[in-house]
């Protein structure tokens, strides 16, 4: 089985998991656990991206192979199945509850009645999947004896997945801690302007980007000749860039922005917010 051809089962799976989703929750125009369903298809085309090959063996081809425990894999699919564990599960449960507080998802409110658009969302989630989780699912595709061993620049890799996590972590618990005051009656601030939000306007959404950028660095060193060609690493870059492109010009700032803009568009408040911070990526690296 050729590397590339290794890249089917994981895509498969995240089609096949966002419409059997779509089939549930489409009749119910329930749209409260899309983004769980989102972190679910990362996670399950994840792990069949790294265990397909010895299922197969085992159960469709009855060979008498044994499943590797997790921890035999090579360092580096270590590492990066545990990037993309850590990631799922946080966002997963982070923003599922979200959805079910608010009682919905606002982004659905001209679609969750209307089956076919709405299961058009649920397969667009699954290209999203499947693009996006490239690096692993190539890096995956590999046998271990092909996987190079870790070297001082992947350490750089690993500090840069782990230090965009905590900001998108620490964002998200800043607002979620902001929220809470607000409801407690304990400040009248219409929008966050403090802590990260006072750096970025969207400091989780730079955490997104910086995090899969981490994982397309910690995996670009595995993919290459002579199992790759040299092409497939520009195929592996386009898990950051259109993790970029989604949040920065699709559906996350310009969403949010044209939001905020309608809410707080007269408060000067608000013009000064903007005038002083930056939209997307925060002060330290404008």
């Amino acid at each position: 089985m050729s590397a590339f051809s290794r890249l089917l089962p994981p895509i498969a799976c995240a089609f096949g998991s966002q419409l059997g989703l779509a089939a549930i929750f489409v009749p119910q125009a329930n749209e409260r656990f899309y983004d769980l369903g989102g972190s679910f298809g990362f996670l399950t085309s994840a792990y069949v991206s790294l265990y397909y090959p010895y299922l197969r063996d085992k159960f469709y081809l009855k060979k008498s192979v044994q499943i590797p425990s997790f921890s035999s894999f090579a360092p580096r699919q270590v590492l990066l199945m545990g990037c993309i564990s850590l990631w799922t599960l946080r966002l997963g449960s982070f923003l599922v509850q979200r959805a079910l507080k608010a009682g919905g998802d606002s982004r659905f409110d001209d679609v969750r009645h209307k089956p076919a658009k709405f299961t058009t969302f649920w397969m667009v989630q699954a290209v999203w999947v499947s693009v996006v989780g490239l690096p692993i699912y190539l890096v995956n595709a590999l046998p271990q004896s092909a996987i190079p061993a870790l070297s001082k620049r992947d350490y750089f890799s690993i500090g840069l997945f782990a230090s965009s996590f905590l900001f998108e972590v620490l964002a998200d618990r800043q607002k979620s801690a902001w929220r809470k005051a607000k409801d407690n009656k304990e400040h009248d601030e219409k929008f966050i302007t403090g802590g990260l939000w006072g750096l970025s306007r969207h400091p989780n959404y730079v955490g997104e980007v910086g995090l899969w950028t981490g994982i397309f660095f910690l995996a670009q060193k595995a993919i290459r000749p002579p199992f790759f060609p040299s092409w497939a690493i520009a195929l592996a870059a386009a898990s950051p860039l259109t993790t970029y492109l989604l949040v920065r010009h699709v559906s996350g700032v310009p969403i949010l922005e044209k939001s905020g803009e309608k809410k707080y568009g007269t408060d000067p408040k608000w013009a000064e917010y903007k005038r002083n911070v930056p939209i997307f990526w925060p002060k330290i690296l404008s």
